[in-house]
């Protein structure tokens, strides 16, 4: 098409090219999606009658150090964008820099806490220097394929949800220049929820809001402030994320219709928030703000109760939106896409293990420390701190006795004496009593970062590991030697290809990494996989981290995809806490546990 008008907000109904349109969007995050199944999750989204296609950006994956740049392979985010125009979709993407979106931190990158001062969302100079060097390298890659130089995107977000954070009034000014003075020339718009809405706007880029239940006063609000303009739902949550310990979120099909039905009939935009979840693969889930420090992990699964499920299973709401959504086209919309086959694969039996103490010499250089460090600030990946998994703090004790974090664990502790475990430490429990022993001792502290919290006003509190001192007998404890367990790719590999594996006929101990192979006979099915008599932990396959499992729930299953499977032997890497069943069980379908109405 000749393009001449990109979208316009100039009159009660968006325009492109000065002919009506009207959004029907849908979020799918290409982050959390494997890359093979990019083209599958966005045909089945087409063939729901959506025209166009809403991701926001993770800036702590593309820049995972600072300077550091990713855009490869399932962060290609240029070939995300492309395959949805070849689909024919627009995009309306969502830059950030923050994303909330139940990642961690909201997708800020957890260096940037490595500045004490550091003020996140603000025009702080630490932090705008930061968001400048960030869209520098992004903005190149997007600004091409905007609408009116022949891409898809046909609008951009400014921040996200910034009314329910509200610090700083020139920050909202500073985000849109940044997205201005670097090329951006579609139309702006903002995101707000009920909570936000009034403090969340800037000047030159139109209001939207996010809801889940129709309010009266939400839409009168939009057409006091931008009377004559259109309205938007940025986001209309079709279901609910869940938390670990909690129940799984659900919210009925029906209701969902009606709502989405009502917003039609009032001329109104939307974007299906989330059309499709996904997965919080690796350590990558944000937390709940439940009350200073107190924060509530979410869990791996980002099923979300969505139209498309997890695993990419058309639903009855799938079906209600493909009714609902065909009566706003003129033709008739796509076939339905093929779902994937699925396979309960025969069970993995762990073969060898290797305790976390055996573990500890395929690690960096451990730091040496008078004081903790909490896990940013370690001397660690080129200076930029530690981001996820878990730290090991190790100093000598001479007694037993009360031992009180004071609060200074984040988020959870195993604690060890000799190596033997001793207790839990964790915003339930700040002290308990440690047993009495002859002459100098180890005592160890693996501190879990269980997700950083990704809404609400206490970003700048989000340093993990130990982030101050800790007590025995009310003295403080000293000099500690600190390992940095952030078990990426590397460590794994170097840990699989070690010759220190121990065979299942000898006891294993405790936390400690098990090994099993998965054999697939033929072409790669999607699973599941149940770890039921296990506790807590993470589980590699091939080297991807799948993400964190934990029996308290809801969620008992992982989603392992076919893509990263391969024919014959598949490598398997269970990392756990306290205990194993010798064996990994695979199944056709999700467990997410107990379900309660999303409110």
């Amino acid at each position: 098409m000749n393009r001449v008008e990109g979208l316009r907000a100039l009159s009660p109904q968006f325009t492109l090219e000065k002919k009506p349109l009207r959004i029907l969007g849908g979020s799918i995050h290409y982050f959390r999606v494997p890359r093979a199944y990019w083209k599958d999750r966005l045909l089945k989204m087409k063939a729901c009658g959506i025209n166009t296609l809403t991701t926001y950006v993770p800036w702590n994956l593309h820049e995972p150090e600072r300077g550091v740049f990713n855009f490869e392979d399932d962060l290609d985010l240029e070939s995300y964008l492309h395959l949805a125009a070849s689909l024919d979709l627009w995009v309306i993407l969502r830059p950030g820099p923050y994303i909330c979106s139940e990642w961690d931190m909201g997708g800020l990158p957890s260096w940037l806490l490595r500045d004490e001062k550091m003020k996140l969302r603000t025009t702080y100079f630490g932090f705008t220097d930061a968001v400048n060097s960030f869209f520098d390298h992004l903005m190149k890659k997007v600004v091409p394929l905007q609408y009116t130089m022949g891409g898809p995107i046909i609008a951009v977000q400014v921040e996200n949800e910034y009314g329910a954070y509200a610090t700083d009034e020139q920050y909202m000014l500073f985000t849109k220049e940044a997205l201005l003075s670097r090329g951006i020339t579609e139309l702006l718009v903002t995101s707000d929820g009920r909570d936000g809405q009034g403090r969340g706007g800037v000047k030159g880029a139109l209001e939207t809001i996010n809801f889940q239940k129709l309010h009266p006063e939400h839409v009168k609000y939009l057409d006091e402030i931008q009377p004559e303009r259109p309205k938007m739902v940025m986001e209309y949550w079709s279901g609910w994320f869940d938390t670990w310990d909690g129940l799984h979120h659900v919210y009925a099909a029906e209701k969902m219709k009606g709502v989405v039905e009502e917003i039609l009939k009032m001329d109104m935009s939307i974007n299906i928030y989330m059309f499709h979840g996904g997965t919080n693969f690796g350590f990558l889930n944000g937390a709940v703000d439940v009350g200073r420090p107190i924060a509530k992990p979410i869990i791996t699964s980002y099923d979300y109760d969505a139209p498309l499920s997890e695993a990419g299973d058309y639903t009855t709401k799938y079906h209600l939106l493909r009714n609902l959504f065909s009566q706003y086209h003129t033709e008739p919309l796509p076939e339905l896409p093929s779902l994937q086959d699925r396979k309960a694969y025969q069970p993995a039996v762990i073969q060898k293990h290797l305790s976390l103490w055996d573990s500890l010499q395929f690690t960096d250089k451990p730091f040496k420390s008078e004081t903790p460090v909490n896990m940013e600030n370690l001397p660690v990946n080129n200076n930029n701190g530690q981001s996820y998994g878990y730290t090991l703090y190790e100093t000598t004790i001479t007694s037993g006795g009360v031992l009180n974090s004071q609060n200074n664990v984040r988020d959870r502790a195993l604690v060890f004496v000799e190596k033997q475990f001793v207790g839990v430490l964790d915003y339930q429990t700040s002290k308990f009593a440690l047993p009495d022993g002859e002459g100098k001792r180890t005592l160890s502290l693996l501190v879990e970062n269980s997700g950083r919290v990704n809404y609400g006003k206490v970003l700048d509190e989000q340093r993990k590991g130990l982030v101050g001192d800790i007590l025995l007998n009310k003295d403080i404890l000293r000099d500690f030697i600190i390992h940095s367990l952030e078990l990426k790719p590397d460590f794994v590999n170097r840990l699989e290809s070690s010759g220190h594996w121990v065979s299942m006929r000898q006891q294993p101990s405790f936390p400690g990494f098990f090994q099993a192979r998965l054999y697939v006979n033929g072409s790669p099915q999607d699973t599941f996989m149940k770890l039921d008599g296990w506790t807590k932990g993470v589980v590699f396959i091939n080297g991807k981290n799948l993400g964190r499992y934990w029996t308290i729930g809801p969620q008992q299953t992982l989603y392992v995809p076919a893509p990263w499977l391969h024919k014959g032997d598949n490598q398997v890497i269970v990392f756990e806490e306290q205990k194993t069943d010798g064996k990994i069980q695979f199944t056709i379908n999700p467990d997410y546990g107990m379900t309660v109405d999303a409110q």
